[in-house]
């Protein structure tokens, strides 16, 4: 699916830092779409984008991650880390689809191409009503993310440093 390693160097540790910078930049973008009209108007398209190369770096990562475990010696904390790892895939396929639908439902070139009505008096309320649903439901996917990837990221530092802090402690006399 991916490299496994990069000169020398396990793929998962660099790839990693992708999907640290990007989740939390998406959510970022898709928050600030739903939360500020001018800010929705200038980032357009971008925010699906951005979202969209995020989905395609987690399984990247994942890949790499996979192929790390299965390299290193056995591990409960880094099991741990890879089955949170596990469900970062959906998170970010929810900020893909949301910021995708968030970005169709206020782009008027797309909707007049798709011939999408306007507000009409018949459907104002039902098209008000999901637009609302659908900023709520952007808005907690996108915390969601954040929380996500942290405890992803914290699951997996303690899998790598959790034999180092407990040593360094004991070799300075703590």
């Amino acid at each position: 699916m991916g490299p496994t390693t990069i000169n020398g160097l396990p793929a998962h540790v660099l790839f990693v830092h992708i999907v640290v910078v990007m989740v939390p930049l998406t959510a970022l973008l898709l928050t600030l779409s739903v939360l500020w009209p001018a800010a929705r108007r200038r980032l357009g398209i971008l925010t699906p984008i951005a979202a969209f190369a995020t989905l395609v770096s987690v399984p990247l990562t994942s890949h790499a991650g996979e192929w790390l475990e299965h390299n290193s010696a056995r591990n409960p904390l880094v099991r741990a880390h890879a089955h949170l790892g596990d469900q970062m895939l959906f998170w970010s396929a929810g900020v893909v689809l949301l910021s995708a639908a968030w970005w169709a439902i206020h782009d008027e070139r797309l909707r007049t191409r798709l011939r999408w009505p306007a507000a009409q008096a018949k459907t104002a309320g039902a098209n008000k009503a999901i637009v609302i649903a659908v900023a709520v439901v952007a808005l907690a996917v996108s915390a969601g993310s954040v929380v996500a990837v942290y405890r992803i990221g914290d699951s997996g530092a303690k899998a790598v440093w959790h034999d180092q802090s407990s040593s360094t402690a004991s070799a300075n006399g703590s």
